[in-house]
């Protein structure tokens, strides 16, 4: 039986593609789980009506993050923290902090996963932290700690 896949299923193939299988395994399973649709002239052309909306939707999504990363490459957020008696920084600033002014003082929503280096800023002075926002679009966005008086 033609099966086209409606999510990616290990071992047997990618969301959007066109498989043959066994009746027993695509009517008992796959079909009944919601993974596969039977083939037909009408769902070929839902699946392209889909594709197409998805596509649509990714570059939406691509041109909000061209935009986001201009407004980001221009940010610089700054932070106080606390010295300790050698002139070290106590304590660090964390990337979900960054991302939570980031919201408070911009309006910019970002997950702190996407943040390409996810480690914790701990000392004085500026720093780059880099922001995937979109696949192959990063931005860069200024940190600057003062010590806290």
């Amino acid at each position: 039986m033609e099966i086209i896949l409606l999510q990616d299923i290990k071992g047997l193939g990618k969301k959007g593609e066109t498989k043959s299988v066994n009746d027993g395994y695509a009517n008992n399973f796959l079909i009944k789980k919601g993974l596969a649709i039977k083939k037909t002239e009408g769902s070929v052309s839902f699946l392209e009506k889909e594709k197409a909306e998805e596509a649509k939707k990714q570059e939406e999504l691509k041109e909000e993050a061209i935009k986001n990363k201009e407004k980001l490459d221009t940010i610089v957020l700054e932070f106080k923290a606390k010295a300790q008696a050698k002139g070290a920084m106590a304590g660090s600033i964390s990337t979900k902090e960054v991302e939570g002014k980031l919201k408070k003082e911009y309006g910019i929503s970002i997950d702190k996963r996407k943040f390409v280096e996810k480690y914790p800023i701990n000392s004085f002075g500026y720093t780059n932290l880099k922001i995937e926002l979109y696949k192959g679009i990063i931005a860069t966005i200024r940190v600057h700690i003062s010590e806290e008086k």
